[in-house]
């Protein structure tokens, strides 16, 4: 499963933080970011994936985050 999630993140080593903390609840996933891209682009591949959950950690370290249709 995979799921694309657009951010307001900037730079790298914010990145860097998020994926941290993003693989600690989905420790056997694969996590990236785009940030040339436009809407600054989060994606997570994983077996199961909580979008909620990924929202709100997000948000929760000052971040926007919505899931990209």
């Amino acid at each position: 499963m995979v799921e694309v999630f657009k951010t307001n993140i900037q730079e790298a080593e914010q990145c860097n933080i998020i994926i941290g903390k993003l693989l600690e609840y989905f420790p056997n996933s694969t996590i990236n970011f785009d940030l040339e891209d436009c809407d600054k682009i989060l994606r997570i591949h994983a077996s199961s994936i909580s979008s909620h959950k990924i929202i709100e950690l997000l948000n929760s370290h000052g971040f926007h985050c919505e899931v990209l249709l």
